[in-house]
């Protein structure tokens, strides 16, 4: 990868960069317009990263951190932990917009937002601001989101460099989703869930879940991070699977604002919200996906899979769609439940669990694991069971012992499914089907969800 921008590279960055830098300058000259904002820093973010990425390569390589894609006949080092670039970038970013949602409230709730001249009453003075007209709520989950994403930033960092332990590790995003946690506990604390209506005559319209909901909450945090760096292994899935689900999410914000409603719905602002952080998300991730798809130039590294994985729990849980978010993660909900025997080490885990590459074809084939003693006999009995189902592939002694299987994740399967690929080929047929279960939970989620609750909040 060259270390420089070619001419046509830097001219097209420069030329969006500076269209991005005036519609900045025009927002000013209304309300703030925080949504065009944003687009305008997406913008922004996707020609920084695009170009530190480029520039720093080199740079990474020297302090050690380059790996070699063993999926290709050339297997020559490459840069990693790009991902810590784009992360970087984007809490820069998002520090920097802060004042762009509030613009509207610091121009007209503060004494220095252009009514000095304004007389009122001493009463209607609080040491000179109108401070309750502030929505302090709306700033304190937009800083807790910053404190979250900036220490699941740093566990990812800390991953790269020292490669810690799964059982180490594992628990850590729910400490870094703390302040986000005690943001909603104080401003909106609401612990009930809709009872689907067959259900109601016996739990009632609500069910209070009290600690429970903040459990499951906790939940969400450790999981999206994990599970999207367990779904890796290949060129560019990483990054595109992230970039699919943030399109969605995008797509179903989308759909509580205006022309999409009839009126102002109660929900615009938590969805507003999700969009200030997904737009320059999907800046800087465009940007890596540039240098990460096959042929990847670069790796993407620990730290963005634990960063975009946050990302998503932070808009599903601050803007208090968390159900809809996991509607979007049935790849990923799947690929866990179907690596637990290895992650829990039920079964054989491999160190690296990703395809083998047959440098004779050139083409991806399931990778195995191998038993060095026979299973216990309900999990001989479990694998014989997923390889009638053309779930796993196993092999067998003389005597009906498992003496190997392929390895329990989703890129495996797909092989085995469909035959040795190649490398792109298997991430766009993922990728594909990622696209297509997230649609599909959208409609469940705002269409089929109406047969079993009273009414979907789109309409509310």
């Amino acid at each position: 990868m060259a270390s420089v921008l070619s001419k046509t590279e830097t001219y097209s960055l420069l030329g969006l960069s500076a269209a991005c830098l005036g519609v900045l300058a025009n927002t000013f000259h209304g309300e703030g317009e925080p949504l065009i904002a944003s687009l305008a820093f997406s913008g922004i973010a996707f020609g920084l990263s695009y170009s530190f990425i480029r520039w720093l390569g080199d740079t990474f390589m020297r302090a050690g951190l380059k790996g070699r894609d063993m999926a290709k006949t050339k297997n020559s080092e490459i840069p990693e932990t790009m991902g810590a670039i784009c992360a970087v970038v984007y809490l820069l970013v998002i520090i920097i917009f802060i004042p762009f949602p509030f613009y509207k409230d610091i121009v007209a709730a503060t004494s220095g937002g252009g009514n000095r001249d304004v007389v009122l009453e001493l009463e209607q003075i609080e040491t000179g601001r109108f401070l309750h007209r502030f929505p302090h709520s709306k700033l304190a989950s937009y800083l807790s989101a910053i404190l979250s994403l900036q220490a699941v930033v740093l566990l990812g960092v800390g991953d790269d460099l020292f490669d810690i332990r799964w059982r180490h590790k594992l628990l850590i995003p729910a400490f870094a989703a703390i302040p986000m946690l005690i943001v909603y506990f104080v401003d909106f604390g609401v612990t009930k869930v809709i009872v689907p209506v067959p259900l109601q005559p016996y739990l009632g319209q609500l069910f209070d879940l009290g600690w429970l909901y903040y459990a499951y909450m906790a939940a969400i945090a450790i999981f999206c991070p994990n599970s999207i760096n367990i779904l890796a292994g290949i060129n560019g899935i990483e990054v595109s699977q992230s970039i699919i689900i943030a399109l969605l999410l995008v797509l179903n914000d989308t759909l509580y604002l205006s022309p999409f409603t009839r009126y102002p719905h109660p929900a615009t602002d938590s969805h507003l919200f999700s969009l200030y952080l997904l737009l320059p998300f999907i800046g800087v991730s465009a940007a890596l996906w540039f240098h990460n798809w096959y042929p990847a130039k670069v790796f993407v590294g620990d730290t963005y899979c634990y960063f975009a994985g946050m990302v998503f729990a932070v808009v599903g849980i601050l803007g208090h769609f968390s159900k809809t978010l996991l509607l979007l993660f049935i790849p990923q909900i799947f690929n866990f439940i179907y690596s637990s025997p290895q992650l829990f080490r039920l079964v054989p885990c491999p160190r690296h669990r990703l395809p083998r590459f047959n440098a004779r074809t050139g083409l991806l084939e399931p990778s195995t694991a191998q038993f060095q003693r026979p299973p216990p006999m309900p999990v001989s009995l479990g694998m014989k069971l997923l390889h009638q189902m053309r779930l796993l592939r196993i092999a067998t002694n003389g005597r009906g012992e498992v003496v190997e299987s392929t390895n329990f994740t989703i890129l495996n399967l797909w092989l085995v499914w469909f035959g040795p690929m190649r490398e792109d080929m298997l991430a766009l047929g993922l990728l594909a089907m990622q696209t297509t279960c997230g649609l599909l939970g959208l409609v469940v989620r705002h269409r089929m969800a109406l047969l079993v609750f009273s009414e979907d909040n789109l309409g509310v």
